[in-house]
């Protein structure tokens, strides 16, 4: 057995949900008036209702008793003392220092990363002044509308998420694209929306080795000379978010157009660092800070409100609830607000990638449940396609709706069909229909004994479906960066509890190792390695294609 089931507070939960998996919220409802009061939490604009979860007083106690089991009041101060809690590659995991807004020093090992911290920072906003004001020309002396930012994973979804949440803050002269995947329609497609005289293109590696990034960003290189014609020309159009810059300098770009981070910061908890440069650009320097302020907010409520009133620990602790006793093995994320539609890719990956792993920190194998599969999309459009298998499939998956209360901005009647649409959809899964709610509503219809036989068994769901309701005061850079530091740390006391590494990836080098031997065979060149007859076939097939296709 592992340490985490042989936990008193673990073994008193199993005895708790004999009796809870039998409750319904209807009557939990029913049998305590206060309930949504009780469950309720409010900080930084942002508002959580839990209330229509399958838990009581109780519940709460005892997986709180599980936090404090499982060291997460120590995991907590861990990480905002700079210790190396990312113990498989010895680094800190010092993203809130990113965010820091207080004169307060944040040590790693002794030394305060701040004045690192607020350089680069300077740099940025300067930078991306002489850019929003038109002061940084191009190679034919003009300013730049279209800034495309070269990336993956990390170096994409935090930013584009960011900058489509905060879309209406955005420079109305700065169209931004981002480029990820290496298939190169993406990069084809938005090459053609683009002038060369006109665009800035931010290249984000870390190592400036990423094979997907720096081929893309060597792509569109050679786009660039072929209409620029003068390699100097790059430097007015090419800028790199990197910490190795010998391979900047030979890229073309100039040195001090590099802004640099730091190996403790993660590449799904980057948005805060020079990794949010576009976020910079769009949203320009007063709006990303108060994009810092929100998640340093939210940091501090984190690391000093007890866990009784700690929105990200009871949200990671319901989470626990649901994975590890009642078998949820999904998650899902609906956001109201269109502007929102990146945040579940973005979740995603910060969740899947931080705890999708089967390995303790001490090198054993987890005999539990971990990370849920993340799965969602904006609501009232999904309301329209996956929502039908949450209310009466077989599957129990947890819901996080999300939306902004302020309609302003919208057109007249939106935000209130909006609205209503997500407090129905909540207080449906929490309901459900009974069989006799059902024949009532289809005698009121007119139906008669036989039509309401044959149809109200379809019309019936238990409903007793969880869901949290998070609302944000304002969809601004403040409330934007208090939700995603919300989930930042829901994961990591996740991870606590479950005794993961939640900053380390390796479950992704494997196929990257595989992958550059496959290339070697797909261009013809070297020996073909041995491998399984499935691979072999797809190989050949591919390499028998592109000879006719070159024959043609």
């Amino acid at each position: 057995m592992s340490r985490l089931t042989e936990l008193p507070s673990w073994k008193a939960l199993w005895s708790h949900f004999t009796r809870a998996r039998d409750w319904h919220m209807r009557e939990l409802f029913e049998e305590q008036p206060a309930r949504a009061s009780q469950f309720w939490l409010e900080h930084a604009g942002l508002h959580l209702d839990y209330s229509k979860n399958r838990i009581t007083g109780q519940t709460v106690t005892l997986l709180l008793q599980l936090a404090r089991e499982a060291g997460v009041p120590e995991g907590i101060a861990a990480m905002f003392a700079g210790e190396r809690i990312n113990t498989t590659e010895q680094r800190a995991a010092f993203h809130v220092a990113l965010r820091n807004r207080s004169s307060l020093p944040m040590c790693i090992g002794g030394e305060d990363v701040m004045p690192q911290v607020r350089s680069v920072l300077q740099r940025m906003a300067a930078f991306a002044a002489k850019v929003r004001h038109g002061e940084w020309l191009g190679y034919s002396r003009q300013p730049i509308t279209d800034v495309v930012n070269i990336g993956i994973g990390g170096s994409d979804l935090g930013s584009l998420m960011a900058c489509q949440a905060l879309r209406a803050h955005a420079h109305p002269r700065l169209n931004m694209h981002f480029v990820s995947n290496v298939d190169s329609a993406q990069l084809q497609d938005t090459l053609r929306r683009v002038h060369a005289e006109t665009t800035l293109f931010v290249i984000e590696s870390k190592t400036f080795t990423t094979q997907e990034t720096l081929t893309n960003a060597h792509t569109a290189r050679d786009w660039f000379l072929r209409r620029a014609r003068d390699p100097a020309a790059v430097a007015s159009h090419f800028v790199a978010v990197s910490t190795n810059l010998k391979a900047v300098r030979e890229f073309g770009i100039d040195p001090s157009n590099m802004f640099e981070f730091w190996d403790w910061v993660g590449g799904r908890f980057s948005l805060w660092s020079a990794i949010g440069l576009p976020i910079m650009l769009s949203i320009g320097e007063r709006n990303f800070l108060d994009l810092l302020d929100g998640a340093y907010s939210m940091d501090c409520h984190f690391r000093d409100a007890p866990l009784e009133s700690n929105m990200p620990v009871l949200m990671a602790m319901l989470g626990i609830w649901y994975i590890n006793f009642f078998g949820a093995g999904s998650h899902v994320i609906a956001p109201y607000d269109q502007p929102l539609h990146r945040l579940p890719a973005f979740i995603q990956q910060l969740d899947m990638e931080s705890n999708g792993k089967r390995t303790t920190r001490d090198g054993t194998l987890v005999d539990y449940e971990t990370a849920p599969i993340i799965w969602g999309g904006t609501g009232v459009n999904s309301q329209h396609a996956f929502f039908q298998l949450l209310h009466q499939g077989t599957h129990i998956s947890p819901i996080d709706f999300i939306a902004s209360l302020d309609g302003r901005g919208s057109l007249p009647g939106h935000h209130e069909i909006l609205m209503a649409n997500m407090f129905a959809q909540a207080e449906a899964f929490m309901r459900g229909r009974t069989a006799d709610e059902a024949r009532a509503e289809l005698a009121a219809q007119g139906l008669d004994d036989e039509a309401i036989g044959r149809l109200c068994a379809f019309k019936v769901f238990d409903g007793n479906r969880p869901s949290n309701t998070l609302l944000l005061d304002h969809l601004d850079p403040f409330c934007l960066g208090a939700l995603v530091a919300l989930y930042e740390h829901k994961i990591f006391v996740q991870g606590m509890v479950w005794g993961l590494n939640s900053f380390d990836q390796w479950g992704v080098e494997l196929g990257k190792k595989l992958a550059q031997g496959i290339l070697d065979e797909l261009e013809g060149l070297g020996t073909p390695a041995p491998r399984d007859a499935s691979t072999r076939h797809l190989i050949d097939l591919y390499r028998e294609q592109r000879a006719r296709q070159r024959c043609a």
